[in-house]
């Protein structure tokens, strides 16, 4: 497989060309205006937590953490600036994968923006588009990206497509 260095002009002109498109479809959102983020709601918990509260820190960020009843006790939850629980009567996972839930405290805590972390809802275009359609950022991939991610023949052909590209 050819590195992005190895890749002729032509190569990295097509890739280009074929970014921008996606960029400016339907799929693409030039509507949202900037400013700043000043809270960001990590849904997720561990490390993965941990690691983003701590990014936010270096950048003057505010971080908030959710958890379930079970972790009230975790790490992740301890240094967060702010936490609060979700999923009350769940198991931790269903706890940590109740989307409006999650919008819920987001949206009664001033958070600006959402990560969601890795696993759980990092996958999922729905709890994308939920955030984007509650007014909040979603940290990561457009939900349309995120499907595309979880659409393993899509994800094929794209990868014939270069492989073509490459022998050219």
């Amino acid at each position: 497989m050819l590195g992005v260095s190895r890749m002729t002009g032509a190569m990295r002109c097509h890739l280009k060309k074929q970014f921008m498109q996606l960029s400016m479809s339907r799929h693409y959102s030039p509507e949202v205006e900037y400013k700043p983020i000043r809270k960001v709601l990590v849904a997720n918990r561990g490390e993965i937590a941990i690691r983003v509260f701590r990014a936010c820190t270096e950048l003057g960020i505010r971080s908030v953490a959710i958890y379930s009843e079970q972790d009230k006790m975790q790490m992740h939850r301890q240094k967060a600036d702010e936490s609060y629980v979700v999923g009350k009567g769940l198991p931790p996972v269903q706890a940590y994968l109740n989307i409006p839930e999650i919008i819920r405290v987001a949206k009664e805590n001033d958070v600006d923006a959402i990560h969601p972390g890795y696993g759980l809802l990092s996958e999922r275009s729905d709890f994308a588009q939920a955030v984007i359609d509650a007014g909040i950022r979603f940290i990561g991939p457009t939900p349309f990206v995120v499907q595309q991610m979880g659409d393993k023949v899509r994800r094929e052909l794209c990868f014939q497509q270069l492989q073509k590209l490459k022998q050219v």
